[in-house]
């Protein structure tokens, strides 16, 4: 923890906004260097321009690969474009609009000239292909849309993001990003700077560019999702806070549309975020899920709170922070264990044989929740593209990750996103406090009385990139070990149950705890999720014995 998390930043923390723009332009990445080439990671292409390896170069290349792919899959619908508000999202943007319109796409530009959260995208991809008809979501067939959404999520103020998501609206599947960065990667060594472009202005003008009005389809349409009236009946006092991020404009829409006491705590906008505080490292990064983060609004509500309920959202709005006064910052797996209890017993048109979805890192308070409701269990790899076919079809009715990002189907058990949706799941707050009258994190405490506390935690241990190699391709058989933490192992899985995915890594599981391995993408470490029902030691001699488990099965 750095000796300033949770402090507000400082002059000396922030980027210079004109410098990292102008990197964007004047830096030329080398197409031989893997640090400086095009990766999809599990949500699109990050990095900075700084480090040339976020600039013209990429984003012209990364978009006329999207194009070639796209053809060679047949859709010829729209491309639905939206940005958030780091500084880079919009000269990516930009180059974009001018590659696209080039090629002669249908792109779906914001009315407004603004921001785009991430779910407002993924909406207008999904009702385009029919989501909210009779007809439900069309992936096969001519004219069907498809997307980008400009945004590293909750990455620092230096860094920029492009992802795809093709017509189930939800992030692309590694079939296509392996595809579109091979294709990218191909094109920034043959000659990048040949691909047409329009310039900005004619693109905007051409025939082909139209403008699309996400923010009132979304908005509207939320009342098919939650309970908005008994939000307002009740008078649940809402505090909002963006977090500088492309919410902004959408919580104050919502809050005049549909009657709500809702305060937009913090309306600014500023690149450089300067009135956030620090998180955990001492970096500035957008994470609503960080008590270091999230200082600003749990100080808000500490003492006399002038609102029942506090939530966050990072840049683009696909993750969640909820904050009671009784509580403070809930830990993500609390809240989503509230969610599904309460939406399970409480959507009564949800098909009875939807399902709960989960990444097989998030809290097995989440198994017993959902077992005592009498659903089943879809546990999936980390990446919540995994959950897009059972929300498509239904058959999942909401789907979680423990990094604080959700999304859950319509009142009529329809498919609402398929990404995630942070301001979705903080209104859900706001919906459970009035129609319980209970505070999430008192509700968080009856399932602990009823199902028993555990002890949750995230650490890192050091890796090579052999080591690292190797632990993605473990099998069960290089687990030699019989007991984890004085209980008898139960499974040691490699791919994950509700889906056969490879898990790409490692978890092992006993009666009261698990812990799972996964090599990190970016950093020469590996990743122990661990939990344990039996306390805050039992949990350290787990995370012991997990580093030991694994050491032992890398030398193996």
């Amino acid at each position: 923890m750095h000796e300033r998390a949770g402090t507000p930043a400082l002059p000396e923390d922030l980027i210079d906004v004109d410098a990292v723009v102008a990197a964007y332009y004047d830096l030329t990445p080398d197409p031989d260097d893997p640090a400086q080439q095009v990766v999809f990671g599990t949500s699109g292409h990050r990095g900075s321009s700084l480090d040339r390896a976020f600039n013209e170069a990429h984003i012209v290349a990364t978009t006329a690969a999207i194009v070639e792919y796209r053809r060679s899959q047949g859709y010829d619908g729209a491309l639905y474009l939206g940005r958030d508000t780091h500084a880079l999202s919009d000269p990516a943007w930009r180059t974009a609009v001018e590659v696209l319109a080039a090629a002669e796409v249908e792109v779906r530009v914001d009315a407004r000239d603004s921001w785009t959260p991430t779910p407002a995208v993924s909406h207008s991809i999904l009702r385009d292909n029919g989501a909210g008809t009779t007809g439900g979501v069309r992936t096969e067939g001519p004219g069907l849309a498809d997307g980008i959404v400009v945004t590293p999520s909750h990455n620092p103020p230096r860094d920029g993001g492009f992802k795809y998501n093709p017509p189930h609206g939800g992030p692309a599947g590694s079939d296509a990003t392996s595809a579109i960065a091979a294709r990218a990667n191909e094109i920034l060594r043959e000659g990048w700077q040949k691909v047409p472009r329009l310039p900005l202005e004619q693109a905007l003008a051409a025939d082909t560019t139209r403008k699309n009005d996400y923010l009132s389809a979304y908005v509207d349409d939320l009342a098919n999702v939650l309970d908005l009236a008994a939000i307002r009946s009740a008078g649940v006092r809402i505090g909002a806070d963006p977090l500088g991020g492309a919410a902004v404009e959408y919580w104050a829409a919502i809050g005049e549309r549909y009657g709500l006491d809702l305060t937009v705590v913090n309306p600014e906008v500023d690149p450089r975020w300067a009135f956030m505080t620090l998180d955990w490292d001492g970096k500035i990064r957008m994470d609503c899920s960080s008590p270091s983060a999230m200082a600003s609004l749990r100080e808000v509500m500490s003492g006399d709170a002038p609102y029942d309920v506090a939530t966050g959202n990072d840049a683009d709005s696909d993750r969640h922070g909820i904050v009671t006064p009784d509580g403070g910052l809930m830990n993500p797996n609390h809240y989503l264990a509230v969610a599904i209890q309460y939406l399970f017993t409480h959507r009564t048109e949800w098909p009875e044989s939807a399902a709960v979805g989960k990444t097989l890192v998030s809290s097995a308070l989440i198994d017993r929740v959902t077992a005592d409701l009498g659903r089943g269990l879809v546990e999936v790899p980390v990446g919540f593209k995994h959950f897009v076919p059972g929300l498509i079809d239904g058959s999942v009715a909401f789907g979680g990750e423990e990094s604080a990002g959700a999304s859950f189907l319509r009142t009529d058990g329809t498919v609402w996103t398929t990404d995630k949706d942070g301001i979705l799941l903080a209104l859900l707050a706001a919906e459970i406090i009035a129609v319980t009258g209970k505070s999430p994190s008192v509700l968080h405490g009856e399932l602990v009385e009823r199902h028993g506390a555990s002890a949750y935690a995230r650490i890192d241990a050091p890796a090579t990139k052999e080591q690292k190699a190797r632990l993605g391709k473990l099998q069960p058989s290089d687990v030699a070990a019989t007991e984890l933490a004085g209980e008898p192992i139960t499974d040691r899985l490699v791919e994950a149950p509700g889906n056969g995915a490879a898990i790409g890594g490692l978890k092992v599981t006993t009666e009261n705890a698990w812990f799972a391995a996964r090599p990190s993408g970016t950093e020469d470490v590996y990743k122990i999720y661990a939990e344990s029902f039996r306390g805050e030691d039992h949990l350290a001699q787990v995370q012991d014995e997990a580093r030991r488990v694994v050491d032992a099965a890398l030398e193996g």
